[in-house]
């Protein structure tokens, strides 16, 4: 193979392993964290971070497996068998399990002088489904825990060496996360074009940027009201999930399933935007905007008229003015994304997962993971309707094919 493909191979596989250990890492620090709570007699504090890395990681285990199940016989072979796989995700190594999966085929590809067309397909496949679970993680456990250390340390006005590794590590976690998840959904691109640096970037700083001022109000209300953050979570979350609902999502491969990826969507939206249908999504965009916006200033409003109710040692009257400007930052390169860095793409129609619509020179079915494919449907939006009227055909793995027209608006 030309050196240039050989080492975007190898950068695949350093990414995937620098992404596992940084999850080993989040982890370990939310346990050390946990065990030093035990240690102080701390204990509700403790049993708050087990009991949020205990409920993402059984999500993540029913995500992993219920894809497992949906997939095609024979795509994973050779894999353990049926009870070794039910028995790693019932003892919650089923994420990890795919991680050393991922890795095993990105090494098998980069050691071939010549990877056939089904190994590199199934790679893709494998490091999609890892990207969704780890950005499934990000929000189900890794912002949780951010927004609980952070809740800690403005209640006892100060921090201890094992809070500071527990919030660097998961600013790491989060920041790996959507990255490696943009980097997953251009993978979907039917021009396949590359992971541009300066997209990279400002996509990771404008969702980086309005996730802190959000995590840092929700910290603040934990502060003020611990008591009443549960509600608070509780009816937000409700008022989400029955917007998830309402947009008909088709996410999972039958109906039971399709509720938890809903609940799942409903608390990444608790902290972040997620685009979860096709068409028309900036109204949409512009609406949870505004619905996380009034409710961070509220929050704001709330410390303002109960200072004393925290410690002086924390300066909140500079944190939160920070917090607004770089909301105001995020929000601007947020436009600028979606303004000239923001890809528009000619779409196929459906394909049944697992499965491409065309072979591969050695005349196998390529594999194809339609549930990224659908997400990065609602990401990246169609051409324009004047570009697509052009007879221009796209051509994958030497199959040239013509364009499907654009029937819909931009995406957010």
């Amino acid at each position: 193979m030309p050196w240039l493909p050989r080492a975007a191979l190898l950068w695949d596989v350093v990414l995937g392993f620098m992404g596992t250990a940084a999850f080993l890492i989040d982890l370990g620090a939310d346990l050390w964290a946990a065990g030093q709570y035990v240690f102080s007699g701390r204990y509700l504090w403790a049993a708050l971070v087990l009991a949020l890395l205990g409920l993402a990681s059984v999500a993540l285990q029913l995500f992993s497996w219920v894809w497992l199940c949906a997939d095609p016989a024979g795509l994973h072979e050779p894999q353990p068998p049926g009870r070794c796989l039910a028995l790693l995700h019932l003892v919650q190594l089923g994420y990890l399990y795919r991680c050393v999966q991922g890795l095993q085929q990105g090494l098998l590809v980069w050691q071939q002088e010549a990877p056939s067309e089904f190994d590199l397909a199934y790679a893709d496949f494998l490091t999609m489904d890892i990207s969704m679970l780890r950005l499934f993680e990000t929000f189900l456990e890794t912002t949780p825990q951010l927004t609980l250390v952070l809740a800690i340390v403005l209640q006892s006005g100060r921090a201890e060496p094992y809070q500071w590794v527990s919030i660097g590590t998961s600013f790491v976690g989060i920041s790996w996360a959507l990255l490696d998840y943009h980097r997953a959904l251009r993978t979907c691109l039917p021009s396949k074009s590359p992971l541009g640096l300066g997209s990279s970037v400002v996509y990771f700083l404008w969702n980086l940027l309005l996730l802190w001022p959000r995590v840092l109000a929700v910290a603040l209300f934990s502060a003020l009201f611990p008591h009443s953050v549960a509600l608070h979570f509780l009816g937000l979350w409700l008022v989400l999930l029955l917007w998830v609902w309402l947009q008909g999502t088709d996410f999972m491969p039958d109906a039971r399933s399709e509720w938890l990826y809903r609940a799942t969507v409903a608390t990444i939206l608790y902290f972040s935007w997620f685009n979860v249908a096709e068409g028309h999504t900036r109204g949409r965009a512009t609406i949870h905007l505004v619905f996380l916006l009034s409710d961070s200033i509220l929050v704001a409003v709330t410390w303002s008229t109960h200072t004393s109710w925290l410690p002086s040692g924390i300066p909140l009257h500079v944190l939160l003015p920070a917090s607004g400007l770089c909301f105001l930052l995020g929000l601007a390169l947020r436009l600028a994304y979606y303004r000239w860095l923001h890809p528009s793409c000619r779409w196929e129609p459906d394909r049944v997962d697992g499965t491409r619509g065309f072979r591969s020179l050695e005349g196998l079915q390529l594999p194809h993971n339609s549930r990224m494919t659908r997400l990065a449907q609602n990401f990246f939006p169609r051409v324009r309707e004047e570009e697509a009227a052009l007879p221009q055909k796209e051509e994958v793995n030497g199959v040239a094919r013509p364009s499907r027209p654009r029937t819909d608006g931009l995406n957010w």
